[in-house]
């Protein structure tokens, strides 16, 4: 791992536990063994250029994680499921401190950073774009797999909120088991409107 790269994982865990404010950038170079000079090497904008940086990174990362997930041809019931199961075995696994690598610092910067709001914003859409791709696949109209989409984005981010707050995974559950439902449902609608277009 080169020392870009090294500073960019370690901002990523950093601003995902602690938050972008709570992070110094001493903190961050000590965590990746970076030379004190490094940082401003590589991010010659400072700890702004970074954090938009470390959340496109981090962005990239959850979208190869929502296709793996959703990979095309999958049941996107049992897809949707499995998301929210691994959320909740993530969440638990790491004390309620790792979840969304994006969503604690898209709330800190969203309406004092524009570079950060925009990093954030893009890899979110990245996401949403996966999963209403998968959704058209598998029969559903576009106009609703994009809305499914979104729901679903809210659904796991709310949870995510909730689980660490009460360092209980319910919420997960909860919101897993309903955005299924929803998405089966989705999936029932399309193939009623496709008989009744065909007969």
């Amino acid at each position: 791992m080169t020392t870009r790269q090294r500073i960019l994982a370690a901002s990523e865990e950093l601003f995902r536990r602690q938050g972008y404010a709570g992070t110094g950038v001493k903190a961050i170079l000590a965590s990746s063994q970076a030379p004190y000079g490094s940082l401003y090497h590589f991010f010659p904008g400072g700890k702004e250029e970074l954090g938009a940086a470390a959340l496109r990174a981090g962005g990239e990362t959850y979208r190869e994680l929502v296709e793996t997930i959703f990979e095309p041809g999958a049941d996107v019931v049992a897809a949707t499921r499995a998301c929210f199961e691994g959320a909740a075995e993530l969440v638990a696994a790491t004390g309620y401190a790792d979840a969304c690598p994006i969503a604690t610092v898209a709330l800190e910067v969203a309406s004092t950073s524009e570079p950060m709001r925009q990093a954030a914003a893009e890899a979110f859409e990245s996401w949403l774009a996966v999963l209403t791709e998968r959704f058209v696949a598998a029969g559903i109209a576009e106009p609703r797999a994009r809305e499914l989409a979104i729901e679903l984005f809210c659904a796991i981010e709310g949870a995510f909120l909730l689980s660490r707050t009460t360092r209980s995974t319910e919420a997960l559950t909860i919101a897993g088991r309903a955005t299924a439902a929803a998405v089966a449902g989705a999936l029932r609608e399309a193939a009623a409107s496709g008989d009744a277009a065909g007969s």
